[in-house]
């Protein structure tokens, strides 16, 4: 795997576990904690909600879905 590609992952699954361990999140908390771009952050959230693993329940806030998940 390209070193990029295994970034992206690790930054995603850490996007994930965050998300799963505070409920809900805004999307601005999460820009702040990880320190990377509004933009990145909406790319890292739209591979989660398309796996079923991230909701918006409102406009601009996250919270994790009730799938079984193993994480590695």
């Amino acid at each position: 795997m390209r070193p990029s590609t295994d970034r992206m992952i690790t930054r995603v699954k850490s996007i994930y576990l965050y998300i799963k361990e505070k409920g809900t999140v805004t999307t601005r908390e999460l820009v702040d904690e990880f320190g990377i771009t509004q933009r990145t952050i909406q790319r890292d959230l739209n591979v989660l909600e398309y796996n079923h693993l991230v909701h918006s329940p409102s406009r601009g806030k996250w919270a994790a879905t009730s799938k079984k998940v193993k994480v590695s």
